[in-house]
């Protein structure tokens, strides 16, 4: 029998289609006529550090909390009360705490969020192997194939899956449904939180009226400049002849008239399901100076950089690793508004790091970067940002290096202001 609808709240299945549940009365029902065909979904656990918090502190049920770094740090995530003050993820936090001066600010606790990702995710990989995480909480999910030994069509088992992470961690996921990666993510949003939406062979219809802005790698810059050519919506993109695009933008022109058209061929893969990346170098004596730890810090940053550009990966999460001569491990971690993929911002952010940890002698030190994802999805500025430009050059190091060798091109620290 095929399904068309299923109630969320008691797992009820009908081959109709359906607005409320006949047998528990609910209107929790998600009715799509392609509901069981389709097999690529998309969670994001709500608000994530946030809700965790909220679940361990009940008494903040009902409050704005910020999860993030001090005066001069940004917003790690924020509850939904909080982005009701217009407070978001990656904001300074002197900005957030403007918006909303009550705010309880908590310092992200990590080892609580990894606990809870283990376990949201276990249950994920029970159904499938084909995972692919994005970061500690969000990952696509590929169900083909996976009706006989589930118990049921991905939309079943995910409206099954939702249930149980809800009932066993007390943290809730939204989750979209569709036939490939992009749309399963645009879907994921269109209901949050504890949402379920489905998109099916209706894609290009309701994408046309959306901003060019919710597509990957199309951030605030990039966006300004699509609009400023004609294309504000995706709809525009649709209808432009895909050689106009290449010709303006490049091989990017192309990828955008494949998503404005609801098409996205990659696939799920769980090689790249990697939560971060790193490299460190242990020291011949130990060293206390900055501008000795700084010598030792650059060449890492350009090592790890070469090799996030060489994946595809960026990340907004870099992290400072430090041992003393006692061997304790000191570590640090900074979010950075955009993406990164570029020595120059890790260092730029590595030297933040190590400033308050300097007047004292340590024997290794490493940089790293934590929930990388793919560069396509994470939004770029192209023609205006920092960091665009520094790629671009760091791109062409790359090539002259591939060619030539390693020493052909040797970066000025000048890069480190």
């Amino acid at each position: 029998m095929s399904i068309k609808s299923i109630c969320r709240d008691c797992l009820w299945t009908s081959d109709r289609l359906v607005a409320r549940c006949p047998a528990c009365d609910s209107r929790r029902v998600i009715a799509h006529d392609e509901l069981d065909s389709l097999t690529i979904a998309h969670l994001d656990c709500d608000a994530f550090y946030a809700s965790v918090e909220k679940r361990d502190r009940p008494e903040l049920r009902d409050l704005p909390v910020i999860v993030g770094g001090g005066t001069r740090g940004v917003v790690s995530t924020c509850c939904y009360v909080a982005r009701m003050y217009g407070v978001h993820s990656a904001m300074p936090m002197f900005k957030a705490l403007k918006a909303c001066p009550e705010a309880v600010v908590i310092k992200p606790d990590f080892r609580k969020y990894v606990a809870a990702n283990e376990h949201i995710f276990g249950a994920v990989r029970a159904l499938t192997p084909l995972v692919q995480t994005l970061s500690l909480d969000e990952a696509w999910i590929d169900l083909a194939g996976t009706e006989r030994l589930n118990g049921g069509p991905p939309a079943f088992q995910l409206v099954r899956l939702q249930k149980q992470i809800e009932e066993e961690t007390g943290l809730t996921v939204s989750i979209g449904l569709a036939t490939n990666r992009f749309l399963a993510k645009i879907a994921s949003e269109l209901d949050k939180p504890r949402g379920f939406s489905v998109i099916g062979s209706e894609a290009q219809a309701l994408l046309a009226p959306k901003s060019v802005r919710v597509l990957p790698g199309v951030g605030p810059v990039f966006g300004k400049t699509l609009q400023s050519d004609g294309y504000a919506t995706i709809g525009a993109l649709a209808a432009a002849d895909v050689r106009d695009l290449v010709k303006r933008y490049g091989e990017t022109g192309l990828r955008l008239h494949d998503l404005a058209h609801g098409r996205d061929a990659r696939a799920v893969r769980p090689e790249h399901d990697r939560k971060g990346m790193s490299a460190e170098t242990t020291f011949n004596e130990d060293l206390t100076a900055a501008e000795d730890l700084e010598n030792e810090l650059w060449p890492l940053c350009e090592k790890l950089a070469s090799k996030a550009r060489a994946d595809g990966v960026a990340s907004r999460v870099i992290v400072l690793k430090l041992r003393r001569t006692d061997f304790k491990i000191v570590t640090r971690r900074i979010t950075v508004p955009e993406p990164v993929q570029t020595a120059r911002a890790l260092f730029a952010a590595g030297r933040e790091l190590m400033a308050p940890e300097l007047g004292r002698p340590y024997r290794l030190i490493g940089i790293g970067m934590g929930d990388v994802v793919d560069a396509v999805d994470a939004p770029s500025a192209l023609f205006e940002s920092t960091e665009t430009r520094t790629l671009k050059t760091e791109t062409a190091i790359d090539k002259l290096r591939a060619k030539f060798g390693k020493t052909a091109v040797v970066a000025g620290r000048a890069l480190k202001s």
